[in-house]
């Protein structure tokens, strides 16, 4: 075929093709090929026709094309962008690398090389040749943007800012740029601007399902957890495969406390990448809310497999473990966890950690880390004004747990008890609505009661300065559904953390925390970033109105052997580590015929524990475990047919030992040197029985060991609790309300005159 007959041939084919007559001009082609294999235009019309239609062998005839003609840019691109487009980046990189060659000049070149190096995870090199395109072209929109990216995923997050505002300046209608933008203020924490960029974006193009999807991740850093939502439903009704949305939406509705849908979303998230470890993570964190730890592990687990380094999973992990008594390879996960954390990784939460150590210096450490990740201080919000003195301070109380709670068990009455003359008292409540009867009391107790689930953190601080609180005390710190971010927006002149969290918040927005001698030495107060305020007794409130069931249990009925020793620990399980355990079966070998009685616990506890018992030479049979009573009166009441608390070290009994303790039931403590080590300690003070604390393994298994052979001693100790409770410091709740508030007070007095925070002690 001459040179006429194949230009012929080649009009035909564009007739035979824009006619829609496509196996004609496929066939055209090939007859010319047939005389002229290397004919550019057939090989290159053959590529075309193949890409239009979504079949493979284009990039056959691309590659063929560009072979003919190795000096064509237009060839080598046409080749390297089919390439891209069937998913083989590596082998167009080699044609984007030709293409730079053959036009050093060509930005565009540059850029498209450096897509394909950044798809290849080649990310210095990628920003490299987004740096070129750019010298060569300094007002190229895309490559700023992409170079944004980059630089994003190289953590340079102060640059990567600066070329995202460079793109979006330069071409403000650029959809990808608004959202990209996006994306770096969330790594800087600024998530209001964060959400301004994506909603921009979402304004340009308002079906991506990823700026979607970016600003619920933005609006659920800010706290406003049910625009968060709506926002990942949106995404996943324009992409409903979208496993990232999934998980995010699944988060939310973990946070909310609709645990067993946020599994569902879980596994809808997995069913779509049975691989994304943080849908792995997010998923065993609600089973663990649901009392489901075995999954919860092994949830865990395939995510460490995965991906060993998402934010937390290893503490929540190991928290995990702790809830099964599962105590394999304690030692070196903990090791693993210090010094990730010394490191400033956000590797567990601090909760987790109480358990586990007795370091108040690694509690801090890990408060820190936690503040700094997830509830560092608003940087938008202006300083709160202070508000003129008035004859009543306004005292807000923050809690999730306005229900039948350990918490709200022992501060009912101060709420109630508070002085009306001197104090407004205010709830906010951020927990789903309860009606037990610790919720209706509750409800009584404050002057107002107001339900803020709804409302983001920010919301719920602008209204706590609205409403003129001048000291927030949060009764959450860093426990399970805690709103941290409110005290970051700062929802008062003066913060104050008390009694739910047993710790220093490591946060520079919490002011004060409530505390007492033992609980915080004068050695201790370097790992405290509050300043601490001493209680003179104890720090712990207690409600005196609290009932015990007149019933006396006896031992038959609540399968206790008649004549034996019965030492108990209603602790939860993941204070139980290997430790104090081994004390306990000690305590077990050395006293013959003398059990355990343990919490009600699911029945992996139950085969963990017994399982060790053995393993330390004790009968599992000795270990018996109560079961659940739904009124707490008569759970107080049974604990009467008990010897001897044996409490749990490093995180001692906290509500659970004032329980025993008002139930007559003497505890031997262990005391350490961090909060949650000392808490029994300071209680067993407050009741007169210092004696019964001790700061040795040894001296803590001879005690124990004394007290259960010397009947009569534990008689007088019983006959001292039931005959003074009402009269000693630890529940004298009124004595306690009027400690408390000549604290408030003198914190409200010491802002008044412009002084920082300091710490004081009250006097008895």
């Amino acid at each position: 075929m001459n040179a006429q007959a194949t230009g012929q041939a080649l009009q035909q084919v564009t007739v035979s093709y824009a006619s829609g007559n496509h196996l004609r001009a496929e066939q055209l082609c090939k007859d010319i090929l047939a005389s002229q294999p290397d004919c550019f235009e057939a090989l290159s019309l053959l590529g075309v026709m193949a890409y239009q239609q979504g079949k493979p062998e284009a990039v056959t005839w691309f590659a063929r094309a560009a072979a003919a003609r190795p000096d064509d840019p237009a060839a080598v691109e046409s080749h390297g962008m089919v390439l891209v487009e069937l998913g083989r980046p590596a082998e167009a990189l080699a044609s984007y690398a030709r293409l730079v060659e053959l036009r050093p000049d060509d930005a565009d070149a540059h850029h498209r090389r450096g897509v394909v190096q950044q798809r290849l995870r080649r990310l210095d090199e990628a920003l490299a040749s987004y740096e070129c395109a750019l010298a060569l072209r300094p007002e190229f929109a895309e490559a700023h943007n992409n170079r944004a990216v980059v630089l994003g995923e190289l953590g340079r997050f102060a640059e990567a800012l600066a070329s995202a505002d460079r793109a979006v300046a330069i071409r403000a209608d650029l959809a990808e740029a608004h959202n990209n933008r996006g994306l770096v203020l969330q790594h800087l924490k600024r998530y209001a601007e964060a959400r301004a960029s994506h909603e921009q974006a979402l304004t340009l193009n308002p079906r991506s399902a990823e700026a979607w999807n970016n600003r619920g991740n933005a609006l659920q850093r800010l706290g406003a957890s049910q625009e968060a939502l709506q926002s990942y439903e949106r995404a996943l009704q324009l992409l409903p495969d979208s496993a990232e949305a999934h998980s995010n939406r699944a988060g939310v509705l973990r946070e909310a406390w609709c645990f067993e849908e946020a599994v569902r979303g879980y596994d809808r998230a997995l069913a779509r990448h049975p691989c994304y470890a943080d849908a792995l993570h997010g998923r065993g964190v609600a089973l663990q809310a649901l009392g489901r730890y075995e999954e919860a592990r092994q949830s865990h687990e395939l995510a460490l497999a995965l991906k060993p380094d998402v934010s937390w999973l290893r503490g929540d992990w190991l928290m995990a473990k702790m809830q099964l008594c599962d105590w394999s390879g304690m030692d070196q996960h903990l090791a693993q966890l210090q010094a990730d954390l010394w490191l400033g990784k956000p590797a567990a939460a601090p909760f987790g950690l109480l358990a586990v150590s007795d370091s108040p210096a690694l509690h801090r450490q890990a408060a820190m880390v936690w503040v700094a990740e997830m509830c560092p201080p608003d940087p938008l919000q202006p300083v709160v004004a202070g508000h003129p003195r008035r004859d009543k301070i306004r005292l807000g109380y923050y809690s999730a747990d306005y229900r039948e709670h350990p918490v709200a068990s022992l501060a009912v009455g101060l709420f109630e008890q508070h002085d009306r003359q001197r104090f407004e008292v205010v709830a906010f409540s951020s927990g789903p609505p309860a009606s037990d009867p610790m919720a209706v009391r509750l409800g009584a107790a404050f002057d107002q009661f107001i339900d803020v689930r709804a409302r983001s953190v920010r919301e719920i601080a602008q209204l706590s300065r609205d409403m003129g609180i001048d000291i927030a005390i949060d009764l959450m710190g860093f426990t399970h559904n805690a709103r941290t971010g409110i005290f970051a927006a700062r929802a008062a002149p003066i913060q104050v953390s008390y009694l739910g969290y047993p710790g220093t918040m490591g946060a520079p927005y919490i002011d004060y925390l409530l505390a007492d001698a033992t609980l915080i030495p004068q050695r201790s107060r370097a790992y405290y970033a509050e300043q601490i305020v001493y209680l003179p007794h104890s720090f712990q409130v207690n409600d005196h109105r609290r009932a015990i069931a007149q019933r006396e249990f006896s031992r038959q009925e609540l399968g206790l052997p008649v004549d034996a020793c019965v030492f108990c620990c209603f602790n939860n399980s993941y204070k139980i580590g290997p430790a104090v355990f081994d004390s306990w079966m000690h305590i077990l070998r050395t006293l013959e015929g003398s059990v355990l009685w343990l919490s009600s616990a699911n029945e992996t506890v139950r085969a963990n524990l017994r399982r060790e018992a053995a393993a330390r030479g004790v009968s599992p049979e000795r270990l018996l475990f109560a079961v659940r009573v739904p009124d707490a009166a008569d759970h107080l009441a049974r604990q009467r047919a008990a010897d001897l608390f044996l409490d749990t070290f490093p995180y001692n009994a906290h509500a659970t030992a004032s329980d025993a303790l008002w139930a007559g039931l003497p505890i031997v403590t262990r005391a350490g040197e961090s909060y949650p080590a000392r808490v029994a300690a300071s209680l067993l003070r407050a009741v007169g029985l210092a004696e019964l604390i001790t700061e040795t393994d040894e001296h803590y298994r001879k005690l124990a060991l004394e007290l259960a052979n010397n009947p009569a001693r534990r008689a007088r100790l019983r006959e001292h609790l039931r005959d003074n409770r009402s009269k000693t410091a630890l529940f004298d709740t009124a004595r306690f309300t009027r400690h408390l508030e000549e604290a408030y007070r003198l914190m409200y007095e010491r802002h008044l005159r412009g002084a920082a925070p300091e710490s004081f002690a009250i006097p008895p």
